[in-house]
Formats: C-alpha cells, sequence, structure tokens
C-alpha cells in the first residue's frame, strides 16, 4: 500500500496576496498615502492580487475545496478588473467612467462578499472577522463612490485596512501552524457548529 502524498494547502499564499494588496489599496483610500501611489498598486494588483489568486483558486479545485475555489477566484478576478481598469483609463484607451458606474459595481462585489461571508460562520473566527470586514469595506467605498460623500471612502480605507490585516494575519497563523505540525497560533473556532 503506497503511502498518501501529503497535499498543501495553498489558502496562505492567496491570504497573503488579498491581504498585502488589499492594504496596499486601503492606505489610499483612508488617506493615509496620497492617490498619486496608484501606480504601486496596479501591477500589485496584476501580479499578486490578481494572479496569484487565480493560482490559488485553481489549486483549491484540485484540492476539492469549493469556498476556497469560489472565494480566491473571486478576488483575484476582482483584482484583475481593477487593475484592468486603471491600466486602460491612465493609457488612454477607454474613458474614465462616469455617472456612478464603479459604485455600482463596488456595491455588487460587495453583495458577493456578503453573500460568501456567510459560509464562513462554518469555517473559523478570523475568515469570519475579515470577510465581515470585506463585505462593510466594500459597501463603504460603493457609498463613497455613490454620492455619500468621501468620508465613506476614508472609513471604507481604515476597514479594508483591517480586512486586509485579517487575511495576513490567517495566512501567518495558517504557514505557522502547518510549519509546526500542531497549533501555534489562533484561528479561533467556528461560530456555527453543526
Amino acid at each position: 500500500m503506497a503511502d498518501a502524498v501529503k497535499v498543501a494547502n495553498p489558502a496562505p499564499l492567496g491570504l497573503a496576496a488579498f491581504g498585502v494588496t488589499t492594504v496596499m489599496l486601503s492606505t489610499i483610500n483612508a488617506g493615509l498615502l496620497k492617490p498619486n501611489a496608484i501606480p504601486v498598486v496596479v501591477p500589485l494588483a496584476f501580479a499578486f492580487g490578481g494572479l496569484v489568486q487565480l493560482f490559488v483558486g485553481y489549486l483549491e479545485y484540485q484540492n476539492g475545496n469549493t469556498f476556497g475555489l469560489v472565494a480566491f477566484t473571486f478576488y483575484g478576478a476582482f483584482w484583475w478588473w481593477y487593475a484592468f481598469l486603471l491600466w486602460t483609463i491612465g493609457a488612454g484607451w477607454i474613458k474614465a467612467p462616469g455617472d456612478k458606474a464603479i459604485g455600482v459595481a463596488l456595491l455588487l462585489w460587495g453583495v458577493f462578499s456578503l453573500y460568501i461571508w456567510i459560509s464562513t460562520f462554518r469555517l473559523n473566527m478570523t475568515l469570519w472577522l475579515t470577510l465581515m470586514m470585506v463585505w462593510i469595506t466594500l459597501f463603504l467605498l460603493a457609498g463613497g463612490d455613490l454620492g455619500m460623500g468621501p468620508g465613506w471612502q476614508r472609513l471604507g480605507g481604515w476597514f479594508g485596512i483591517a480586512a486586509g490585516v485579517g487575511a495576513l494575519y490567517l495566512s501567518f497563523a495558517e504557514v505557522t501552524n502547518a510549519t509546526f505540525g500542531r497549533v501555534v497560533i489562533g484561528i479561533g473556532g467556528p461560530i456555527v457548529k453543526s
């Protein structure tokens, strides 16, 4: 009988990609960095937030993890959408959208984040808190783009920083716990046990 092959967990890589990209953009939205820092976000969103998460989504598919497949692929596509939008506008290939279109798009991304967050009630507390911060972030940013005022965008930036830090913490915990072969860094149990 052959030994079972141990399969690595790709989620920490996807969480790190999401976390770093989210924190970078959110520091701009929160007003900690000026908007002229956006050129740093675009390639980061393509390469790390986008490409890496799409790859992790594929690996989660290979592992039979529906949640990981959907979440990482969706957020990877989000970052590609965002980077491609900024890049094509900046290159003059398309005009900047008007009439609150970005706000509507962010609202739709927020609705997805709200529905995927429901599944985290059966996963772990850290992921639950992180995705709660994500949907709140997106709703706040959408509100800012839909005319609720710049304060909504700044608050969305702060919630985005919290979401990114949560993703980085969960990535760190999962890598550390896997390396040590035991729980070294807690992530909390599921809210709904059965």
